[in-house]
């Protein structure tokens, strides 16, 4: 992980994000994907146990600002 310290918003942004994200190595993200897992499942356990879940067979639309 890159150190550098910026305070404001504009590098709040998910762009600004996405960009720090990509910078990472593939160890530093799965790193932090099994942060989060950790959290989930810390926060709740049960959230793999739901049985009514189906699978979208229609196309996902992302719909951005521009």
């Amino acid at each position: 992980m890159h150190g550098r310290i910026l305070h404001g918003f504009k590098e709040e942004t998910p762009e600004a994000k996405a960009l720090w994200f990509a910078s990472l190595s593939l160890s530093e993200r799965m790193e932090i994907f099994c942060e989060f897992m950790d959290l989930i499942l810390a926060v709740n356990p049960g959230i793999g146990a739901h049985k009514n879940v189906e699978q979208i067979q229609k196309g996902i639309r992302i719909i951005s600002r521009e």
